[in-house]
């Protein structure tokens, strides 16, 4: 795996959870797991929109743009931790279990912006089919 399949696979995540987020359902909803409003949901379909875009028109990029994300979580998690209440900045519904979250979600992605890049791998398989 690679950096760019891990940020496909992010993009698909966050705009599927976002999409579910508008379906009734126990776990990602108001009243849900992990709680959303339609501003989160909003959030996470344009985090993953955003992934998708910018690793097709940054090709190359892809562990950079997994490292900003992750970062851009780790703020998201130090205002969710340090935010009383369940609006963050007064606009997205958070609970604890999406503070959680969004602390498990920067971790790994900003970790994922460590792997191997596809092009060191294409680099790779080169040099294998030319021995």
């Amino acid at each position: 795996m690679n950096t760019r399949t891990i940020s496909i696979l992010f993009g698909i995540i966050f705009i599927g959870v976002g999409l579910l987020g508008f379906v009734p359902n126990p776990v990602v909803s108001e009243n849900g797991i992990f709680a959303v409003n339609t501003m989160h949901n909003l959030v996470h379909v344009l985090t993953g929109l955003a992934l998708l875009i910018a690793i097709f028109k940054f090709p190359g990029f892809e562990s950079r743009i997994l490292k900003i994300t992750g970062l851009a979580y780790v703020l998201v998690t130090i205002i969710g931790f340090l935010t009383s209440g369940n609006m963050l900045l007064g606009l997205i519904h958070i609970n604890v279990a999406d503070r959680w979250l969004h602390l498990a979600l920067a971790v790994v992605i900003f970790a994922a912006g460590y792997l191997p890049q596809r092009r060191i791998e294409q680099i790779a398989t080169t040099q294998r089919i030319v021995r």
